[in-house]
């Protein structure tokens, strides 16, 4: 059994503030030892679950640039990551479909937050707070789960776990339905507060969640979009809009709209993947 993990690091215990997710702050390494330890626990799962093999994909810009242009995805602490655990770091957000191609039975998605404007969502946004106000799946308002979700469906894979604050469990039991596995390891005050579990508790609970998703993973079939497909980005500021003009086969409803559209899903998404984070 085969499993790809996709990692992002505001909906990790602990971390309520972006100074914890931001490349060059202090409390950064914090925060990725809390992102790497969160991803340990789901592979312990998912190998306790009869996995053969896991691959965790750092989903997760920190706002870094490294040798190549854009954002670096490169959270994970290697030294402290589960020996059985392949990963993959440095490629562009929702782009890694490496895995999903070969053949998957489950996808998890761990640490991840709530969409855009999520009122009890722990650092909620959608992709990049800086370039996107909203995206929407054929009319549908998605976060960065039902992105992820519709990626795994393209390729016929379904988002089996999904961990990360209350708000963001919620967002995936109302998209993807009650079966979806889902372990909350805090409780969002406001955007930057939370109540946490201790992570040892934390761990424990999502290392369950993985184990039960996969023991149970019939209920949860693949997120599969209609055809054909529009997503639309809400663009958050003018400047942004400069590259999708550049861009062929995308349609601009002004002032700050962007539609991209396809016979299915894949090719109304990958027209524009990758983001900047």
């Amino acid at each position: 059994m085969r499993v790809a993990i996709f990692g992002d690091m505001e909906g990790v215990g602990g971390i309520v503030h972006w100074d914890q997710v931001a490349a060059g702050h202090q409390l950064y390494q914090e925060g990725r030892r809390l992102y790497t330890e969160e991803i340990n626990a789901a592979v312990r799962g998912a190998f306790a679950a009869g996995a053969t093999r896991a691959v965790a994909a750092d989903s997760h810009g920190a706002g870094s640039t490294g040798t190549m242009a854009g954002p670096a995805f490169n959270s994970l602490v290697p030294e402290l990551l589960d020996e059985r655990c392949e990963y993959v770091t440095h490629h562009g957000w929702g782009n890694y479909t490496e895995l999903l191609e070969e053949g998957c039975d489950a996808a998890f998605f761990v640490g991840i937050h709530a969409r855009a404007g999520t009122q009890d969502g722990v650092l909620s946004h959608t992709i990049s707070p800086r370039h996107f106000s909203a995206v929407h799946i054929n009319g549908t308002l998605v976060g960065e789960i039902g992105i992820m979700a519709a990626i795994c469906g393209h390729y016929g894979v379904p988002m089996a776990l999904v961990t990360g604050d209350e708000a963001a469990c919620r967002e995936a039991r109302e998209l993807l339905g009650p079966h979806v596995r889902t372990v909350a390891v805090k409780k969002g005050l406001s955007r930057f507060a939370a109540r946490h579990l201790a992570p040892a508790r934390a761990r424990r609970l999502i290392e369950e969640g993985a184990r039960d998703a996969l023991a149970n993973l019939a209920e949860v079939p693949p997120w599969t979009v209609p055809s054909p497909v529009t997503v639309t980005f809400d663009i958050a500021r003018p400047d942004q809009m400069r590259k999708y003009r550049q861009m062929d086969r995308i349609e601009i409803e002004e002032p700050l709209r962007v539609h991209s559209r396809g016979r299915d899903f894949g090719e109304a998404w990958f027209r524009v993947a990758p983001f900047p984070r």
